[in-house]
């Protein structure tokens, strides 16, 4: 019920009049908050991972991380992350470490930064932007470089640089390119 329905149903003339009777109760307001819908329109989950051995070991004490905010392509270990006013800024960020299976978008990223130097005239706050965005990708690539592949062992155990893309290997049998050569003109005949 309204103040205004309430306001007649008593016989008030003002509305201040029915205001000083009427007392909101927390219970009461939550459940108007919940008829309204402000809740379902207002809820911000962010998954939060706990790093139990590094609580029990003691290692957070220390200063070690120990929550881990699912960032989707990657991790925040922002103590205050809700406070953080550059969560889109995350590839330069200290406490932000980059989920291996990311590793492909930066990978893509640091390619079409390149293309950009090789392809578009760039001015010199430009060049300086796309170099300084070369440089996060090149940190946050170096980081991913001790999480072990699907086969077990690292990038850098392989010896690889940590910006490198394995490609497939494709051998070559030059007898099966001349059986599947075409002529590029028939024949001539003889006569």
């Amino acid at each position: 019920m309204t103040l205004f329905e309430l306001q007649e149903w008593l016989g008030h003339r003002t509305p201040e009049a029915t205001a000083h009777y009427a007392k909101i109760t927390p219970n009461t307001l939550a459940r108007a908050y919940n008829d309204a819908g402000y809740f379902a329109r207002n809820v911000r989950t962010v998954e939060v991972l706990v790093d139990r051995d590094a609580v029990t070991s003691g290692a957070a004490a220390n200063g070690a991380p120990w929550q881990y905010y699912d960032l989707s392509h990657g991790w925040c270990t922002y103590t205050f992350f809700e406070q953080c006013l550059h969560r889109m800024a995350c590839a330069r960020c200290d406490f932000y470490t980059p989920k291996a299976s990311s590793k492909g978008q930066l990978l893509e990223a640091k390619e079409n930064l390149q293309k950009m130097l090789a392809a578009i005239p760039l001015t010199d706050d430009e060049r300086a932007a796309v170099d300084d965005g070369q440089a996060a990708l090149d940190r946050l690539l170096e980081r991913l470089a001790d999480v072990p592949t699907p086969a077990g062992p690292t990038p850098r155990e392989l010896g690889l640089p940590p910006g490198a893309v394995l490609l497939p290997f494709l051998a070559i049998d030059a007898r099966a390119q001349e059986s599947t050569r075409q002529p590029c003109c028939p024949p001539k005949p003889l006569g």
